[in-house]
């Protein structure tokens, strides 16, 4: 089956401002030379995109989460930290760290990782116990979560292009 497009299937799955804010945000990703690989192994039969830069992790997309994902849909972005710090101290306005913190993933124990029951992890100058290994997770983002969003992706490229 040939590779669907992250847009059409949003298309085809969300409505209203939903659609309007999923096409936006993957409009940015693209601005931003993002590469949307499709999921693999758990995640191949779902809608589920990795979201790369220069070869390095950014950022996770679900769309219309059915099954055992339910609770993640109609869309969901997750972060990635690729075990780095760049969001432990990063110098960020008041409101943007508390639409992060949040959106603090705390481990549901899903048996994903090697890791169970999460980390601690310092986000934005706060600690915070059994994190998840992707750190953040957005469901069903709105305008404002999303200017959040797209901070975090332009922090995660910045800190890639550090490391390169």
């Amino acid at each position: 089956m040939p590779e669907q497009k992250i847009e059409n299937l949003i298309d085809e799955f969300l409505t209203g401002e939903t659609k309007k804010n999923a096409l936006e945000f993957t409009a940015y990703l693209r601005a931003n030379e993002m590469l949307f690989v499709t999921g693999k192994g758990y995640w191949e039969d779902k809608l589920y995109w990795m979201i790369k830069y220069k070869g390095e992790y950014v950022c996770f997309i679900l769309i219309n989460g059915s099954g055992s994902e339910e609770e993640f849909a109609p869309w969901t972005i997750w972060s990635d930290d690729s075990d780095s710090n760049w969001f432990a101290d990063f110098p960020l306005d008041e409101h943007t760290k508390e639409v992060a913190w949040k959106n603090v993933d705390v481990c549901g124990n899903c048996g994903g990782c090697d890791n169970p029951g999460g980390s601690r992890k310092t986000i934005f100058g706060k600690e915070f116990n059994n994190v998840c290994r992707t750190t953040m997770r957005f469901i069903n983002p709105d305008v404002e979560v999303l200017k959040c969003l797209k901070k975090m992706v332009e922090i995660r490229k910045n800190d890639v292009l550090r490391n390169i």
